[in-house]
């Protein structure tokens, strides 16, 4: 082969990957612009792992060390107060709304506002913190610039005030695991979203979300992990049923990262 050959060859390689990064970017946009649609219709959208996937540019290896990060998580003692088995962390971050440059904010309690959830308002809950390796994992970061770009239909902004909440529900077979144990509620923020990380061993936890008339928008259950659901907090309430052990000999556990967004 001369010369001329291993050019024309780069040649067609360069443009093999540019056509191929260009129908990449297409798939996005539009699987991005059917989730806007959906919220702004409807107020909530269900997104299936591989547009999730699509979306952050996230690969197996990735997703692994992500989800590890469910393994370092600290006991919710308010959650304990009502009887739920429940481990959590929590970690605020801002959010350009032009640049997605992502900023970790000072660890400070964590407050509910007035008129969202019954069981905590107005209280301060203190939580641990994200752990340094889960506040810089890529795929976290991916995401949150996902739900910002997403966040944009619903409000406009120079700044997000982003909420990031890890939690793990448990249940054993002498106690439900209640993901909701305040009920039917909202968070009080413009977007919120609750991405599936893992199962193990579980039954129930069916996803409920209804309009302020009391009508069901929608009701799901998140069963593969990288499942997205996407919700307009000022338009609906949202609600997951209890988890219980299909095995009754060995404990369940329902992994989840809740994200909130408001203007900052």
């Amino acid at each position: 082969m001369d010369d001329l050959d291993l050019d024309r060859d780069r040649n067609l390689d360069l443009d093999l990957g540019t056509t191929a990064g260009a129908a990449a970017d297409t798939a996005r946009t539009g699987l991005v612009e059917a989730a806007r649609q959906a919220l702004t219709s409807t107020g909530v959208h269900l997104m299936p792992p591989d547009a999730v996937t699509a979306c952050t540019g996230t690969d197996r290896q990735a997703w692994e060390r992500f989800r590890a990060h469910w393994a370092n998580l600290s006991p919710d003692r308010y959650a304990a107060e009502s009887g739920t088995c429940r481990l959590r962390r929590y970690g605020h971050f801002s959010l350009a709304a032009a640049t997605g440059e992502l900023t970790l904010l000072p660890h400070i309690p964590f407050v509910q506002p007035q008129d969202t959830n019954p069981l905590y308002v107005q209280v301060d809950r203190h939580f641990d913190p994200l752990t340094d390796a889960f506040a810089a994992d890529p795929v976290l970061r991916s995401l949150i610039r996902l739900l910002g770009g997403l966040a944009g239909c619903l409000d406009q902004t120079g700044e997000w005030s982003v909420k990031v909440h890890p939690f793990r529900v448990v249940a054993s077979a002498d106690g439900q695991g209640q993901p909701t144990p305040e009920g039917l509620h909202r968070d009080g923020v413009t977007l919120v979203s609750s991405l599936l990380v893992g199962r193990h061993n579980a039954d129930g936890g069916e996803s409920s979300v209804f309009d302020p008339d009391g009508k069901q928008a929608l009701a799901t259950t998140l069963s593969e992990p990288g499942t997205l659901l996407l919700g307009d907090d000022r338009r609906t309430l949202h609600q997951v049923s209890p988890i219980r052990p299909l095995d009754p000999g060995r404990p369940a556990y329902r992994d989840v990262l809740v994200t909130t967004l408001t203007p900052r």
